[in-house]
């Protein structure tokens, strides 16, 4: 096996976590020696609160929301905790038991996970919509669902975090309206990658976490309207709205407000820059391996994300020899890293079992270079070479 000599990584990760941006650093450091508690009455308790609602006032203009619209949580999968189970669990007492929630087949573990919780647990019915080959959901199903039955919500992604897909949000929310259904959209891969505004968007929740955005990790948002009722998960202090307990943590909070801010301010100057950078890699794997393919929309996607398929390969065996050259990626959510199972997006999008193993995400983020695509490209014949003969023996 070839391995690495020069030390340098090429880190084509993005969607996992992406390093954190100076002004969070900076954000962040400034007050990880503050004492005082956020809801202490005291001087230090009093700094410490107006750190917070500083950050919440710099979250809030960032994603075109109110303030009190946003509830810091401890990240994504919190978040969409809190909305599906909060949301439909306050819903439940004014619709009745029976109350379906709606979702699509190819959402995070964040959100499948606690939908089949909730639905083991007999808390709730769950129907996931199915989805077309590149992973956009079936609108005239979500349509004929919302009715069938009393409907608690619709919880629809705005990008996939594996194959890149953008949903169609706004037909989503103008569907669910027509039933007086609120919708929650886990955002947290769309989050400075394309145009995203809470009061414009329509939603009733969505989710964003820290560390997607250059911000630290530990820390993100459920955006939520005042209006709608929301039964707390955590119990306790009482913060946030009486429906996230627990002490703030004051420094996450500033980084993450600061990375927020930079992502919306950037997001039209990185979405460019790491597109481009996308479609070379694209391009250039496919003509160096012409049995390759592209998973996803092959237009409305996230500008930094690509999701290949090498036939003939296993995709374990695929990051393993490119991370022994220096090259991380992945082959989907890091959340199920290390499970031998095929993907469940792919599976959703019509590809059979074998080929749904076969795939890998690259993904760009501020830190990428034109030497990232480069090492790919050099990399990706030999590798999937090696792959197939290992697959073969």
């Amino acid at each position: 096996m070839t391995v690495k000599t020069s030390g340098q990584v090429h880190y084509l990760d993005h969607a996992a976590t992406t390093p954190m941006v100076d002004a969070a650093v900076e954000a962040m450091t400034t007050h990880l020696r503050d004492v005082g508690n956020p809801s202490s009455l005291h001087a230090s308790g009093r700094h410490a609160r107006r750190v917070v609602e500083e950050s919440r006032e710099t979250v809030a203009q960032a994603l075109d929301c109110r303030p009190s619209e946003v509830v810091f949580t401890s990240g994504g999968t919190e978040a969409d905790n809190l909305a599906l189970k909060g949301i439909h669990w306050a819903r439940s007492a004014e619709l009745g038991p029976g109350a379906r929630i709606i979702s699509s087949a190819v959402e995070h573990h964040a959100v499948l996970d606690p939908l089949d919780w909730m639905q083991q647990a007999g808390e709730a019915e769950v129907c996931l919509l199915g989805v077309d080959a590149v992973g956009r959901i079936d609108l005239d199903e979500l349509d004929r669902r919302l009715a069938e039955r009393p409907v608690s919500l619709v919880s629809v992604m705005w990008a996939n975090n594996e194959v890149g897909t953008l949903q169609p949000i706004d037909e989503v929310v103008a569907l669910a309206a027509r039933h007086g259904v609120p919708v929650h959209t886990d955002a947290v891969q769309a989050l400075g990658s394309v145009p995203l505004g809470f009061a414009a968007s329509g939603v009733d929740a969505m989710t964003v976490t820290g560390h997607k955005v250059g911000g630290p990790f530990g820390v993100g948002a459920l955006v939520v309207r005042r209006d709608l009722g929301l039964t707390p998960l955590l119990h306790g202090g009482g913060q946030e709205r009486d429906v996230r307990s627990g002490t703030l943590d004051t420094p996450a909070i500033a980084g993450f407000a600061a990375a927020v801010e930079l992502a919306v301010k950037r997001q039209s100057e990185h979405a460019d820059h790491v597109s481009a950078l996308r479609d070379q890699l694209v391009s250039r794997v496919l003509a160096a391996v012409p049995e390759a393919h592209l998973h996803g929309d092959p237009l409305d996607r996230l500008p930094g994300n690509a999701h290949l398929g090498f036939p003939g390969c296993e995709g374990d065996s695929l990051l393993m020899l490119l991370d022994a050259r220096g090259i991380e990626c992945s082959t989907g959510s890091a959340c199920s890293a290390g499970v031998a199972q095929p993907s469940h997006v792919l599976l959703a999008m019509g590809c059979a079992p074998e080929a749904a193993r076969h795939s890998l995400r690259f993904s760009f983020g501020h830190t990428s270079t034109q030497a990232d695509v480069d090492a790919v490209v050099e990399a990706i014949v030999p590798v999937v070479e090696r792959a197939r003969a290992a697959r073969r023996s």
